[in-house]
């Protein structure tokens, strides 16, 4: 399909860094459906998290729980906390099927702690659905990173 992305999803997703940039992370968490999966390859064209290790491939459980981490008591790999600027640009929908619209964007996530700043960047893919209310739900979510393979000192922030 290769479309451009309406306003109402570019709006989403830009609404989405907010809340990551924010360290909103309950909002953010409450943006993903029931059954939603969060992923992120360790090598480029990785094709399933199923068959080898991945960055991270969390389901709803995993993702909470890396969310009641992030948002409690101070963890040690965030103390002090990441400091993060985000952007969102070139959303495409790719394809729709079965309810569920394939979004692709680049991003751009500029992450400072401890007087180092690191940049990260690539594809990020959602799969959104129409939620009860009005709006969309994440039903799951891919980041492919540029440097996926590389050297990663300990991913600890949501892209």
């Amino acid at each position: 399909m290769n479309a451009p992305a309406p306003p109402e999803i570019e709006a989403f997703l830009v609404a989405e860094a907010r809340l990551l940039d924010e360290r909103r992370w309950d909002e953010w968490l409450a943006l993903f459906d029931d059954e939603a999966w969060y992923w992120v390859p360790i090598e480029e064209g990785q094709p399933d998290p199923r068959r080898t290790v991945s960055l991270i491939y969390d389901d709803r459980q995993l993702l909470e729980t890396r969310i009641r981490r992030l948002a409690g008591a101070q963890p040690h790999a965030q103390t002090p906390q990441s400091r993060t600027s985000r952007i969102v640009a070139n959303a495409t929908i790719e394809k729709e099927e079965a309810g569920t619209v394939t979004i692709r964007s680049k991003f751009q996530m500029i992450e400072f702690r401890r007087d180092a700043q690191r940049l990260f960047g690539g594809t990020q893919w959602h799969g959104l659905k129409h939620g009860e209310n009005a709006g969309f739900v994440i039903a799951w979510k891919k980041v492919e990173l540029v440097n996926c393979d590389g050297v990663l000192d300990g991913i600890n922030i949501p892209f």
